[in-house]
C-alpha cells in the first residue's frame, strides 16, 4: 500500500532547514549530522525536499495508525541522496483528519 494522495505530499521548508538540517536543534541535530553525512546541505534544500517527497511516492507504507490529528504512515527504506550512496530512512507523513494531503512529520536513520 502507498500513502493516499502521495503525488500531492507537501514537506515544509522549514521543517528541513530548522529542523532535519539543523546543527542546533536538540532533536534534529543527530538527524542533521546524518543526512549531511549523505550530501544534503541548506544551500539546496530543495533537493532534499524533492528526495523525500519521492520517498513518499515510491515506497510502500509500514506501519499506519490513527491519531487524534489524523492517519499517520510510516515509510522506510532508499532515499535518493546528492553522493548516490542511498541509505534506508523511515519518514513519516501524517494525512490530517481535515484534509487528503500528506504532510511530513519527520524522517530519520532507520535501524
Amino acid at each position: 500500500m502507498k500513502i493516499p494522495n502521495n503525488t500531492e505530499a507537501v514537506v515544509d521548508i522549514n521543517k528541513i532547514m530548522d529542523y532535519l538540517l539543523s546543527d542546533t536543534h536538540d532533536l534534529g541535530k543527530h538527524k542533521a549530522a546524518f543526512f549531511k553525512s549523505f550530501g544534503f546541505d541548506k544551500s539546496s534544500p530543495a533537493f532534499f525536499e524533492e528526495a523525500l517527497k519521492t520517498h513518499a511516492i515510491v515506497r510502500e507504507v509500514v506501519n499506519k495508525n490513527d491519531s487524534p490529528f489524523g492517519k499517520k504512515y510510516q515509510i522506510e527504506c532508499d532515499i535518493e541522496t546528492p553522493d548516490e550512496r542511498n541509505p534506508c530512512i523511515v519518514s513519516v507523513w501524517i494525512i490530517e483528519n481535515d484534509s487528503e494531503v500528506p504532510r511530513l512529520i519527520t524522517a530519520y536513520p532507520a535501524k
